[in-house]
């Protein structure tokens, strides 16, 4: 479980605990706030009170585009928690406030139905190595304010995080100016409406068909032409890049573009491509014929070369059309939707009895 001791993720540890859920904490000190040591102090007492593991890592100093670079750095710590210990599912307290700010934020940017249905109780994922786990939000569906109650009805004490006063934040900004009054008279209404979007969701991803990942390249088998800027919209998402939009029209008509300066998206034959874009890589003659013989987009090429990943290793020309199969699948026996659908029931009765 992601762990940061303040409200939602106190008020998450609890639950686990009443429902008899078996489960350790991680947790980041990036060290930006002075209470950052008394926090991970408190969760070390806390964890080391009913049992658990604590996993703590200090993170490093960025010198800009910290959300992005905190994101990305937790991600990647808990993913190798999961790669090392086995862990299976890897818990987030995210809740129907914080769902409601991502919304207000793609629909000024301009989104589509995908987009702003934003985050899901849950998915299916894979670290780096290749490893399937799932990425659950049992709180989607609860406001904050029901969370407060919740501890304060129990007596149980969390940290304030004082950046969340920080308007310099997109998102601390739009929940002083809109979202946080808009909770407090139509939490119910909202969340009604979430739900609607998460059907609406789960029809229109059927046109995202398998994916595979290979290091930090992506592959994924589009359905139709319209599913490529969703699936680079997910994909690039979790890595802390959101999509303008004139970058979703340009992946939809099918254009070569690098994205944030870091991101090559390509679509090809069916297939959407993405993977970090290497600059200044010079390739053998011979790699770079096996590439285009395999219909390996150009600016995909350099990540395969510098990570030395053998292009024949991951699709295959079959039929008479030489459609891109792609020879691996991700190992996982449950499709994203059933795990949506058995995720979803996580804590039910729980909060039938709240």
């Amino acid at each position: 479980m992601a762990f940061s001791h303040g409200l939602d993720s106190t008020a998450l540890f609890h639950l686990l605990l009443e429902n008899g859920i078996d489960f350790d904490i991680a947790m980041v000190n990036y060290g930006v706030r002075e209470q950052a040591e008394e926090e991970v102090r408190a969760a070390e007492e806390l964890a080391d009170r009913y049992g658990l593991r604590a996993h703590i890592l200090r993170a490093p100093k960025w010198e800009s585009n910290f959300e992005a670079e905190a994101r990305r750095f937790r991600y990647e710590f808990f993913e190798s928690l999961i790669e090392r210990y086995g862990y299976e599912t890897l818990l987030t307290a995210h809740q129907l406030d914080d769902r409601l700010g991502w919304f207000l934020m793609r629909m000024i940017r301009g989104a589509g139905t995908v987009e702003l249905a934003g985050m899901e109780v849950c998915s299916v994922r894979q670290t780096r190595a290749g490893r399937s786990y799932r990425l659950l939000r049992p709180l989607l569906r609860q406001s904050r304010a029901q969370l407060r109650d919740y501890l304060e009805g129990r007596g149980i004490s969390w940290f304030e995080d004082a950046s969340n006063a920080d308007h310099h934040y997109e998102r601390n900004r739009l929940a002083a100016e809109f979202s946080d009054a808009l909770m407090a008279r139509y939490a119910s209404g909202i969340r009604r409406t979430f739900d609607y979007l998460d059907r609406d969701r789960r029809v229109l991803l059927g046109e995202i068909g398998e994916s595979r990942r290979f290091g930090d390249l992506w592959i994924v088998k589009l359905q139709s032409p319209s599913a490529a800027s969703r699936a680079a919209d997910r994909l690039l998402k979790r890595e802390g890049y959101l999509l303008s939009a004139a970058e979703r029209e340009r992946i939809e008509r099918g254009e070569s573009l690098v994205v944030g300066r870091r991101w090559a998206v390509e679509v090809k034959e069916g297939m959407l491509y993405l993977a970090p874009y290497k600059r200044g890589v010079t390739m053998p003659k011979s790699f770079r014929e096996l590439c285009r013989r395999l219909g390996i987009p150009p600016k995909i090429r350099p990540y395969l070369y510098a990570e030395e990943i053998d292009p024949s290793t991951l699709i295959k020309k079959t039929g008479k059309r030489g459609i891109l199969q792609i020879t691996q699948r991700p190992k996982t026996s449950a499709s994203a939707e059933d795990s949506f659908l058995d995720c979803n029931d996580f804590l039910e009765s729980k909060r039938d009895k709240e």
